[in-house]
């Protein structure tokens, strides 16, 4: 689900953990996780509870650190700096040559181990500091698609509704067209002009008024619009049963328009099928 999320912490009035998180729709968890280098080693704890936390989805995560003070990772070895500096200074006094401390002080912050590079390990603290600051985020994220979610739902309540609704419309045009298969079938009769078996005649026309019959149809839908609220109110993670059930609507409302023969049940058919489709767009944003 669509989503996004940010959380400050603030370590010891020296450093400030920023996380951000964006989420887009996925059916999957897609995870981009950017942070500073010297934090790599964090990678796995903080990968593990953005995995726990988000779930799925194409989510961007963005984690930077301001520092309050100046810091270096760079080390001189002040010993081997003078011995390298007094060395040169003899070599070049025995040599007879004369050179100035500006000559002789790049050659000598070139020669080995006198400049070290020394990564700082992150300390407990520090790690406890930056896991706060992904917590705060995640927390920022789940309000963001709470609210989300809660206008989402609300909309597809109000399209189960419809769907309800079309569905008791098809009600009347139902007992009207069992009265106007019959009328039409006893004209065509008549046309013919032939004798009939009125009492065999009436057992047909039940025969293939039953078969166009919806009713089993209309009560499954009104069940599973009903299962569809039941677990839109009291569940978690209820995005992929949500989806379940709409596949469910979906069958009953294909075999009413399979057996519909008639102009306006046809109609509202359409109609619920276009709800339907509109609620399958909308499941898939759900968790």
């Amino acid at each position: 689900m669509t989503g996004f999320g940010k959380g400050e912490v603030v370590y010891r009035d020296t450093k400030k953990f920023t996380v951000e998180i964006r989420t887009l729709n996925s059916k999957q968890l897609d995870l981009n996780l950017r942070m500073p280098a010297a934090y790599r080693g964090a990678e796995y704890e903080v990968r593990s509870l953005l995995t726990r936390r988000v779930q799925r989805g194409k989510t961007d995560v963005f984690i930077s650190v301001e520092s309050q003070q100046i810091a270096t990772p760079a080390h001189i070895n002040n010993e081997l700096f003078r011995e390298y500096l007094r060395q040169l200074t003899t070599a070049l006094a025995s040599a007879n040559l004369d050179a100035s401390y500006d000559t002789i002080l790049p050659i000598v912050m070139r020669m080995p181990e006198v400049v070290s590079s020394e990564q700082e390990a992150i300390s407990d603290d520090e790690l406890h500091a930056l896991m706060k600051a992904v917590e705060e985020a995640c927390d920022k994220l789940d309000a963001f698609r709470e609210q989300e979610g809660a206008i989402l739902i609300n909309d597809l309540l109000n399209r189960i509704d419809l769907i309800e609704q079309y569905k008791e419309e098809v009600v009347p045009f139902e007992i009207q067209r069992a009265a106007t298969i019959k009328t039409r079938i006893q004209e065509h009769l008549n046309q013919l002009q032939i004798e009939i078996d009125h009492s065999r005649l009436e057992q047909e026309m039940i025969y293939y008024i039953e078969k166009l019959d919806i009713t089993e149809e209309k009560v499954r839908l009104k069940n599973h619009c009903k299962y569809f609220r039941e677990v839109a109110a009291g569940e978690e993670g209820i995005g992929r049963k949500l989806g379940f059930i709409a596949q469910e609507l979906g069958r009953e409302i294909n075999t009413m328009g399979s057996k519909a023969n008639e102009t306006n049940i046809q109609i509202l058919v359409v109609k619920m099928k276009d709800e339907l489709e509109k609620i399958k767009e909308q499941v898939l944003n759900i968790l």
